[in-house]
């Protein structure tokens, strides 16, 4: 078995795991820090956990990009999403097995992390109170996880496939919705890749009152950290 990689943090909207050049990952070093979040025991449920993969630099391609658990007598395959998220199989036989996490490109080109987003909802309406609260929820468990000690709340940040013409608007208490504006830019900030269509919501550019109002779910949505 090769020699496990290092984990670590980053200072994004995410615990992310710093990893070597490779194109694998030891299941015992993601199981571990993504039991992180499973035994976090504050407020967590306005949010997700994923393993994500995500490319180093822009010329990276996603299309066609696989994630499988490879042991010594099984293979099982780990369906990513638009983002490169998949559900993180906490199995004790790939544990004891000493499994691998292996994915389809070349060494140094994918990072691999545990990846903290926030939940959407099927109906997509968020109340504002639940956005600030689940990016204080967020901030909170990077604190738990030692980073983003100097960031504050700055808002979230809604992102959609930039060919979707999804619109995302504010909805006061008179019952008026104002758009917000897209702009086009990564899912998550600090990605390398962009070329989303995202719209953000920062708190203090409205009440603190109100909901947020989406026209499709997104792909994700991400706490704005300032």
């Amino acid at each position: 078995m090769r020699k496990s990689l290092l984990l670590g943090l980053a200072l994004l909207p995410a615990f992310a795991c710093a990893q070597e050049s490779s194109d694998w990952l030891a299941y015992r070093d993601a199981y571990r820090h993504m039991l992180w979040f499973e035994k976090y025991g504050k407020p967590k449920q306005l949010l997700q956990n994923h393993l994500r993969l995500r490319p180093r630099d822009a010329g990276v391609s996603m299309d066609g990009l696989r994630l499988s658990l490879h042991g010594k007598d099984a293979q099982l395959a780990l369906p990513l999403d638009a983002l490169g998220r998949a559900v993180f199989p906490f199995s004790k036989a790939a544990y004891d097995d000493n499994a691998e996490l292996m994915w389809n490109r070349k060494p140094g080109q994918v990072m691999a992390s545990a990846w903290v987003s926030i939940v959407a909802r099927p109906d997509g309406v968020y109340a504002t109170a639940d956005l600030r609260a689940a990016c204080e929820q967020l901030l909170a468990y990077l604190r738990y996880t030692g980073g983003a000690n100097d960031k504050r709340c700055a808002g979230v940040q809604f992102a959609y496939p930039r060919t979707e013409a999804a619109q995302v608007r504010y909805q006061g208490g008179d019952g008026a919705a104002l758009p917000l504006a897209a702009q086009e830019g990564p899912a998550f900030p600090g990605d390398a890749v962009s070329g989303f269509r995202v719209f953000a919501y920062r708190f203090n550019a409205h009440p603190q009152t109100g909901q947020v109002l989406t026209s499709g779910t997104p792909l994700a949505i991400a706490a704005l950290l300032e």
